[in-house]
């Protein structure tokens, strides 16, 4: 076999370099390994995706997709398999799941998943040990914990539960949370080691898992107040925001921060630019985005902050349709590394 010497490469009308689409690598200083698969499974692109929510007596499938790194409004991602609202999500670089969920008319077992480099519908994944909906996600690249939340008859869930986000099928038992009163609409946020709760009606408490390893949650500190009605929770890979969400007797505009790898109460960020409750959130390494909720009226805004530094939020643009109570995920959140 003979060798083959490139010297040098353009492209076709020999006026530039060729355009490299994709994850590429150099595997030695002798070659270079190009992209393989489909383009659809290559991940890590930038994108959030929020899922279903309700707005006054309608109940939406509705997904839309944002690049975090820009602003402006959502546009259509596709359809999911339900019509519901407060499900939780996790997500690897390449796959988002949208768990459980409920009110139309009841709580639902429902796993499903999307890939989010591709714009289309859902896919069945499995199911939850048990129906329930206002649950809270978080996720590393290969895990996915769901925790808290509420089942059939107001019996508020004190469990986590876990995924494989690759696979498909269904939660196992992960651990216990330190028990609430009322354990519905947790926020939550992770590192690629950690995972942090945080809330509850009428708590500020935080605590963390180590998302490898099942077992109990363990007491991480306290937020700057007490709050609930999230899911207000993202994180770069060392800092974890809190957003949002309601606490007695007033709707909520500020965002808490904790440094993940440590422990220690809240501090405060800074405001969103709306007090709102039953948001979506999530992340980049360096970019939260906040989405809809109940302002006391159905919002469609989107805000965002840079998560390294403090102060109030900006406008990042609108959803294509007003909601509450849904949930959002991205293929470069903090729980990625």
């Amino acid at each position: 076999m003979s060798d083959i010497k490139i010297n040098n490469i353009t492209d076709r009308s020999a006026t530039s370099g060729p355009v490299f689409a994709g994850i590429s690598t150099v595997s030695t200083s002798a070659f270079m390994v190009m992209p393989s698969g489909p383009t659809e499974f290559r991940g890590g692109r930038g994108r959030a995706v929020f899922s279903r929510g309700s707005n006054p007596g309608t109940y939406l499938n509705t997904m839309d997709k944002v690049e975090i790194a820009t602003t402006g409004n959502a546009i259509d991602f596709g359809d999911s398999s339900d019509n519901d609202h407060f499900p939780a999500s996790c997500a690897s670089s390449t796959r988002g799941l949208v768990m459980g969920g409920g009110g139309n008319p009841a709580e639902i077992t429902t796993i499903e998943y999307v890939t989010i480099s591709s714009s289309g519908g859902a896919n069945d994944f499995g199911d939850l040990r048990i129906a329930y909906y206002t649950g809270s996600g978080l996720s590393n690249s290969t895990r996915g914990i769901i925790g808290g939340g509420q089942s059939a008859g107001s019996v508020y869930n004190t469990f986590t539960d876990f995924v494989v986000i690759a696979t498909t099928g269904g939660s196992n038992f992960f651990g216990n949370l330190t028990a609430r009163a009322n354990m519905n609409q947790l926020s939550s946020a992770a590192s690629s080691t950690r995972g942090l709760f945080a809330g509850g009606v009428n708590s500020n408490i935080i605590e963390f898992v180590t998302i490898s390893t099942s077992g109990d949650a363990v007491d991480f500190g306290d937020l700057t107040i007490e709050k609930w009605m999230g899911d207000g929770g993202f994180s770069s890979p060392t800092r974890a925001l809190f957003a949002g969400g309601y606490s007695t007797p007033a709707l909520r505009a500020s965002i808490d921060f904790v440094t993940i790898a440590t422990l220690g109460n809240a501090a405060d960020f800074g405001d969103l630019t709306a007090a709102r409750q039953q948001v979506a959130a999530t992340s980049s390494s360096t970019r939260g985005v906040v989405a809809g909720g109940e302002a006391p009226g159905i919002s469609d805004i989107i805000d965002y902050v840079t998560i390294a530094s403090t102060g109030n939020a900006t406008d990042f643009g609108d959803l294509t349709a007003a909601r509450r109570g849904f949930t959002g995920f991205s293929d470069v959140h903090g729980g990625l590394g």
